[in-house]
């Protein structure tokens, strides 16, 4: 029987052929490797004594604070850090 590169219904012809595109090189599904990474940054940041805190803010304040974190040169997270440290020292 010959074999013919665009028949895809006959798997057993196909076991042998590799297929293109990047090796696994982690055993676990995808969605159990982003609660794996999720914990380990979790971890991570306690260690740093970090917590974590969040809220709603408009598009407007949203886009203000990125513009303005941009011009510090620095994570819109820091720069939040940044101001609530400013304001509680004062």
């Amino acid at each position: 029987m010959a074999k013919i590169a665009t028949d895809h219904t006959t798997i057993d012809l196909f076991a042998q052929e590799k297929r293109p595109g990047r090796p696994k090189t982690n055993p676990l599904p995808r969605e159990e490797q982003l609660k794996l990474n999720k914990r380990n940054q979790i971890k991570r940041d306690r260690s740093k004594g970090l917590k974590r805190i969040e809220f709603k803010v408009s598009d407007h304040l949203y886009a203000e604070l990125s513009q303005q974190a941009d011009k510090a040169e620095m994570t819109r997270s820091a720069y939040i850090e940044h101001i609530l440290t400013q304001v509680l020292t004062r």
